[in-house]
């Protein structure tokens, strides 16, 4: 049974990609592009050779590690959507670090900076994980509303608050060196952050799979009333749920900062904290799952780029294809729930009648 379900769950979401480039395809012919010349460019944009690849990884470093902070959330059964909003706090706390302390050690300032990064994202996630546990509040409201205020809040820092820098264009001040990651690769931005967010990945699986936390957290998600039966504080595991992906979006805008940019600007984030939650929902909520999930929206993020100045073609086909993949991972699930559903009702048998009023009599 596990070995069929393990199958089912790599085949299901390699079904719901398929799809999406078959449909994908028949768009492009509609509107007379090749889809093997655009399916190529994007492999060749994306994986064609060493910078490209490493322009890849910078964009797999974010989406890799939010998604495993949601794929921990998710499986709570709670939904965090505001991970976009927890990644620019991370950012803005890493930059507060960063710009600052500039005679600390590399390693030691570097770390700072991610420690602040991932303490503030778990700080605002947690708000909404508080609301949710002693109140009531729906989390897909709250999140979203808070991830609003923290970005515009980001925006107000840069461009005329405290870290802007003046006579610019809205930016922060630029890290000190102690505070910045050199690129390994030529030509590229990727730095030792791939590594800091590998570390992240099985740091994020271990803590799901095998720490109680971890086997809390699934519980609550599969039933929160046999979570109160084992003893476990629901409260307590809803604002853990939420500030741990909070924090591994904040730890994200760190690596960002500290790894990519250098400086906080109002362009840093392409929207990263929202494809996250698709990564993590087309890895069906497995931290494992999660690295080829992210490599895929990377490749789309890097090759559309590529593909766009090499070959001319829009980009936009890019995020055609992207928005199928959400499609066809959304239609999964609700086609799973329904056929969950028909079968409990197999399961449960037909419901009893009720006597009516005239059977009684005869009875």
């Amino acid at each position: 049974m596990r070995t069929r379900s393990s199958i089912e769950g790599v085949l299901r979401p390699l079904v719901s990609v398929v799809l999406a480039l078959v449909v994908s395809s028949v768009i492009m012919m509609l509107t007379h592009y090749s889809p093997l010349i655009v399916f190529s460019s994007l492999v060749t944009g994306a994986f064609g050779n060493m910078p490209n690849f490493g322009s890849t990884l910078v964009d797999f470093i974010p989406l890799a590690v939010m998604g495993v902070g949601l794929a921990f959330c998710f499986q709570s059964g709670l939904f965090n959507i505001g991970a976009e909003g927890q990644y620019w706090v991370g950012a803005f706390a890493a930059t507060v670090i960063g710009v600052h302390f500039a005679s600390l050690p590399l390693v030691i300032h570097v770390g700072f900076a991610l420690l602040a990064g991932t303490v503030a994202g778990a700080a605002v996630a947690a708000v909404p994980g508080v609301l949710k546990a002693y109140r009531g509040a729906h989390e897909v409201i709250t999140t979203m509303m808070l991830s609003y205020a923290a970005i515009e809040f980001g925006h107000y820092l840069v461009e005329s608050g405290p870290l802007s820098q003046p006579g610019s264009i809205p930016q922060s001040y630029p890290f000190a060196n102690s505070a910045s990651l050199q690129p390994i690769i030529p030509t590229t931005q990727l730095s030792a952050a791939i590594f800091i967010a590998l570390a992240v990945i099985v740091f994020g699986a271990w803590l799901l799979y095998r720490t109680r936390l971890g086997l809390g957290i699934q519980i609550l998600g599969k039933n929160a009333k046999a979570a109160r039966v084992a003893g476990l504080s629901v409260p307590v595991l809803t604002i853990l749920g939420l500030s741990i992906s909070g924090a591994f979006a904040g730890l994200a805008g760190g690596l960002q900062m500290v790894g990519v940019t250098h400086q906080l600007f109002d362009g840093f984030s392409d929207q990263f904290g929202f494809t996250a939650i698709v990564v993590a929902l087309l890895a069906r909520n497995n931290p494992w799952a999660v690295v080829p999930s992210a490599m895929l929206f990377a490749a789309l993020y890097s090759g559309a780029q590529a593909m766009q100045i090499t070959a001319g073609i829009p980009v936009e086909l890019s995020f055609v294809i992207q928005g199928l993949i959400v499609f066809f991972v959304a239609a999964d699930r609700l086609l799973d729930a329904a056929i969950r559903g028909k079968w409990l009702q197999r399961l449960q048998g037909p419901k009893p009648v009720k006597p009516t009023l005239e059977a009684k009599e005869v009875g």
